[in-house]
C-alpha cells in the first residue's frame, strides 16, 4: 500500500482552528460595542450587523450603544440650524433635542430591522435575534459650565444594570441609544463614548469595544498602536493636542472605563471590513487594546504552563535546535522556567539550571514564538535569567547550542571548552549532538 501524502490544511481551516480558543473564551462573556451614526449611514453597515449577529450566535452577550451625529446634523440642516460645540461639548437647545430624539429613534429602528433579517441565502439566514431597548439610562443635565448653558446635553447619572442583565440572560441583544432620562421626565442628549463606558462599568463587562472612524488609533508616525496602558493614554492626551475631538472623547471614556474596573477596552478602525472578527478571534487582533496594566507578562512558570511550553519547544526540538523534553520531565522542572505570557498564551520561555558548587548556571530552552521574534523578547528573557542567576550567587552563565552560536556571541558570550563545564553537566553531554558551549561572566 502506497502511503498518501498528508495534505496541508488550507488557510480557512487553519484560521478556523486557531480561532477556537477565542470562541471558547468569549462564550458567555459580556461585550459592550459602541459605534457612531456614521457606521449606520455607511453602505457596508449590513456587514457589521452580520458580524454582530455572528458574535451573538457564538454565545456572547452583547450591548450595542450607537451614536447619531450625522443623522442629527442632517435634520438640523433641513431646519437651517446646526449643533453648537463649546469646549468640546455639545449644546443641545430645544430645536436640537427634537432632532436628537427623531434621529435616535430612526437609527434604533434601522438597527432593529437589520438584526431581524432572516432571508435565505444571506448571512442572516435562519437567525432569530431579539433586540431589547428601554429606559436603561438615568441622566442629569450638564447645566451651566464656565458661563455656558448646555441645555439638554446631559451626563450619565445611573445605569439600570439589572434590567440590562435581565435582557441579556433572556438571550436578547440590548440596544441603547444616546439618550438618558431624568426622574422628572426630561430627555437628555448623551455622548455614545461616555455612555458605553458607563454601561460597561456598571455591568462589569468583559470588554468595551469602540468602533472609531478612520483606521484606528495611530502614533505620531501613523503606525497602528496595538497595545497601550491607561496611564500612557493620559500622557498621549496631554502631549498630542491636535487629536480629533471624537478620538479625545473615546480615549477619555476608555480611561474612565479602566479606572472603573473594565479590564479590556478595544479601539478599532471601522474602515477595516470584519475588524470585530479580526480583533476577537486572532492572536494579535486588528486594533488597539487598552488595559490598566500590561497584558504581556514576564513571570515564573506554573504547572499549567507545561502544555504551552511543550507547544513552543516542539518545532525547535524537531529541527534539533533543542534537546527533546518529555511532559513528565517538564512538570518536575517547571520551577526552573520563566515564561512570557501574552493574552493567555506562552510566547517565550527560558530555563535556568544552577550548579551552585561551581557558582555556574546553565541557560536552556531559550525559545521565542516565530511571530514574536522581532521585539527583543529574547534579550528580555536573557536579562531576566541573568538577574535570576545573580540572586542565587551565580557568577557565570553557560549555554549549549547547535545553531544559535552567533546570537549568543553578539550578546557577550564567548566559546568555552567542554572541559570547563561542571562535572555533572559534562557527564550528561551528548557527543552525537556535538553542541557548542558558550560562557558569559556575570
Amino acid at each position: 500500500m502506497v502511503p498518501t501524502k498528508k495534505a496541508k490544511p488550507d488557510l480557512f481551516v487553519e484560521w478556523f482552528r486557531s480561532s477556537s480558543p477565542y470562541i471558547h473564551a468569549h462564550r458567555g462573556r459580556t461585550f459592550v460595542i459602541v459605534f457612531g451614526g456614521e457606521a449606520v449611514a455607511d453602505g457596508s453597515f449590513s456587514n457589521l450587523i452580520h458580524d454582530i449577529a455572528l458574535l451573538h450566535g457564538l454565545g456572547i452577550k452583547l450591548v450595542l450603544v450607537h451614536g447619531a451625529r450625522p443623522q442629527i446634523e442632517q435634520r438640523l440642516q433641513a431646519q437651517s440650524a446646526r449643533m453648537q460645540y463649546i469646549n468640546g461639548l455639545r449644546v443641545t437647545d430645544d430645536a436640537a433635542l427634537a432632532c436628537v430624539k427623531e434621529a435616535a429613534g430612526m437609527v434604533r429602528v434601522e438597527i432593529e430591522a437589520l438584526l431581524s433579517m432572516g432571508l435565505a441565502n444571506s448571512p442572516m439566514a435562519g437567525v432569530r435575534i431579539r433586540v431589547a431597548s428601554g429606559n436603561f439610562v438615568t441622566a442629569r443635565p450638564l447645566g451651566v459650565r464656565e458661563g455656558v448653558d448646555y441645555g439638554h446635553t446631559g451626563e450619565v447619572r445611573r445605569i439600570d444594570a439589572d434590567a440590562i442583565r435581565q435582557q441579556l440572560e433572556q438571550d436578547a441583544i440590548a440596544l441603547v441609544p444616546p439618550l438618558g432620562y431624568s426622574p422628572t421626565g426630561e430627555v437628555f442628549n448623551l455622548g455614545a463614548a461616555d455612555l458605553g463606558a458607563a454601561i460597561a462599568a456598571a455591568l462589569g463587562a468583559d470588554k468595551l469595544i469602540t468602533l472609531m472612524e478612520g483606521g484606528g488609533l495611530v502614533d505620531s508616525r501613523n503606525r497602528l498602536i496595538t497595545h497601550i496602558i491607561a496611564r500612557e493614554v493620559e500622557a498621549m492626551l496631554a502631549r498630542r493636542k491636535r487629536l480629533p475631538e471624537d478620538v479625545v472623547q473615546q480615549l477619555r471614556a476608555a480611561i474612565n472605563a479602566c479606572r472603573r474596573g473594565v479590564k479590556r477596552i478595544h479601539l478599532l478602525g471601522r474602515a477595516l471590513d470584519g475588524v470585530l472578527l479580526r480583533e476577537l478571534f486572532t492572536r494579535d487582533g486588528a486594533g488597539t487594546l487598552i488595559t490598566a496594566e500590561p497584558y504581556e507578562d514576564l513571570r515564573t512558570a506554573r504547572i499549567d504552563d507545561v502544555g504551552g511550553i511543550l507547544e513552543l519547544l516542539a518545532p525547535l526540538e524537531e529541527t534539533g535546535m533543542l534537546v527533546r523534553r518529555s511532559r513528565d520531565l517538564l512538570e518536575t522542572e517547571i520551577d526552573r522556567f520563566t515564561v512570557v505570557e501574552r493574552d493567555g498564551m506562552v510566547i517565550a520561555c527560558a530555563a535556568l539550571y544552577p550548579y551552585e558548587k561551581e557558582s555556574l548556571a546553565e541557560l536552556a530552552c531559550l525559545a521565542v514564538h516565530p511571530d514574536y521574534q522581532n521585539n527583543r523578547r529574547g534579550e528580555t528573557l536573557l536579562q531576566q535569567m541573568e538577574s535570576r542567576a545573580r540572586t542565587l550567587g551565580i557568577t557565570g552563565l553557560f549555554v549549549l547550542t547547535t545553531q544559535a552560536m552567533h546570537w549568543f556571541l553578539e550578546r557577550g558570550f564567548a566559546a568555552l571548552p567542554l572541559q570547563k563545564l561542571p562535572i555533572k553537566r559534562r557527564q550528561l553531554y551528548n557527543y552525537r549532538r556535538n553542541a557548542k558551549v558558550f560562557f558569559k561572566k556575570l
